[in-house]
């Protein structure tokens, strides 16, 4: 099992005192390499609410270890994308008004924009992944675009109060990371997950990866952040 860790919330804290250098994102992913993360992500949003076109530059530029922007198919941020050629782009749906981001994108109908997007993503050689929720038919919506990678969104059993909800919500996943590996899929997953639900997820053999960010930061405040992304590593992938 592999790690991304999301750095969003490093910048998130930088911005609620409108503050140019600190803290740093580059620093925070530096860091959550050498404590054993296996990629870095960072979604640049349309409205540069957190991370900002210095910030995703900066650390394309000084990280070893794989970089996956997260970003809507706004021209202007494909324009930037084909510019920085991440490792991995993907694709995610994006509200202004949203906290965070509150499910995954329709490729049904949405599909001849996504079609555009791609089209210009891998003509610059960048691998595109789309993050969907865990549904058959936008599985198979995303095979027949040409996607090869895809991550699967976990808010709906993150947030599921009741334990049969939480279970239905898991088998849902399960499901979907079964169906989308026979299919060929790179299969990641992520979103709500942290240090008490994560563990279920990880179980899952199709899933190849877990991106995660807002919890990681969190219990860095407490504990720094190499502790922080070297607990999350041992508790995913404890043979590593």
């Amino acid at each position: 099992m592999k790690l991304g860790v999301n750095i969003d919330h490093v910048a998130t804290l930088r911005q609620a005192r409108r503050i140019v250098n600190y803290p740093s994102p580059l620093i925070a992913a530096l860091i959550a390499q050498s404590s054993g993360a296996d990629s870095i992500v960072a979604h640049l949003r349309e409205d540069r609410r957190h991370i900002k076109d210095k910030d995703v530059f900066q650390i394309r530029k000084m990280v070893d270890i794989g970089f996956n922007l997260e970003m809507a198919v706004n021209p202007e941020i494909v324009d930037i994308a084909c510019e920085l050629k991440p490792d991995k782009s993907t694709i995610v749906p994006e509200r202004r008004q949203e906290i965070t981001t509150e499910g995954g994108v329709n490729l049904i109908t949405g599909e001849k924009q996504f079609k555009k997007a791609f089209k210009k993503l891998k003509a610059e050689r960048i691998e595109v992944s789309v993050f969907i929720d865990p549904d058959l038919n936008q599985i198979k919506k995303a095979h027949a675009l040409g996607v090869t990678s895809l991550e699967i969104h976990t808010g709906r059993y993150a947030d599921a109060k009741a334990k049969k909800e939480q279970t239905s919500e898991f088998k849902r996943v399960y499901r979907s990371a079964e169906y989308a590996k026979k299919l060929g899929f790179f299969v990641a997953a992520g979103h709500g997950l942290n240090y008490r639900n994560v563990s279920r997820i990880a179980e899952i053999e199709e899933v190849e990866e877990l991106n995660i960010g807002h919890s990681i930061i969190s219990r860095s405040v407490f504990l720094g952040l190499p502790l922080a992304v070297k607990d999350m590593v041992r508790l995913i992938s404890p043979k590593r």
